[in-house]
């Protein structure tokens, strides 16, 4: 098998792992015994099981940051100072845009997402790169034009929250049976109410300390 293929087994393998069971529930074997290879494939081709927990999770963010940063030069080609609403849209909508419900890779993709969020081992918490910071650091740089008031903190705090309630809600409706949740009108309701939900709490009045 082509060594290219082996690679593509091993990161599929991984995320779907990964996303089952967190960063310290997944051993090297678990991942290679699923994708079909040899132990030291891991070691081969990403180094160690922190580097490939890196590959994993660039491979489902990368599309999704390259939305969220066209969305925001499309706003800024427009006007400097974009209302909190349109920022909100363009960060969070490609979530739900890469997440549509019905899709196992989108309820993949978000349950990862959820494991970067949430799980406590160090490793998950590295895996980031200058793409993921410079996309970080623009959003956060617009917000803060646009809600002066909050400190850098407290909008990075927020900032976590809209990944959060958006994973969160990718999660809930791919585990849903019924088809009404899973229709592409659902879906866009679900968008509607998340971009209203969010706009609120990124626009609330500053924490008081």
């Amino acid at each position: 098998m082509a060594p290219r293929d082996t690679r593509t087994q091993i990161l599929d393998a991984a995320e779907h792992l990964f996303a089952e069971r967190g960063y310290r529930g997944t051993s090297v074997r678990a991942i290679t015994d699923l994708a079909g290879a040899n132990l030291a494939a891991v070691g081969y081709h990403f180094g160690s099981k922190a580097e490939l927990l890196g590959a994993v999770v660039r491979r489902v963010v990368e599309p999704i940051n390259a939305a969220q940063c066209a969305g925001l030069d499309r706003l800024l080609a427009r006007t400097p100072d974009p209302a909190v609403i349109e920022l909100v849209e363009a960060f969070a909508g490609p979530l739900f845009d890469g997440m549509p419900a019905g899709d196992e890779g989108s309820a993949r993709t978000s349950r990862l997402i959820v494991t970067i969020l949430s799980d406590p081992a160090e490793e998950v918490r590295s895996w980031t790169g200058p793409a993921e910071d410079t996309v970080r650091e623009r959003y956060l740089a617009a917000f803060g034009r646009a809600l002066p008031g909050l400190s850098p903190e407290e909008l990075r705090f927020r900032m976590r929250g809209i990944l959060a309630v958006t994973a969160v809600d990718r999660v809930e409706v791919h585990q849903q049976r019924s088809p009404a949740c899973l229709s592409p009108a659902a879906g866009e309701a679900a968008r509607h109410w998340a971009i209203t939900f969010l706009t609120a709490a990124m626009s609330a009045p500053p924490t008081g300390t």
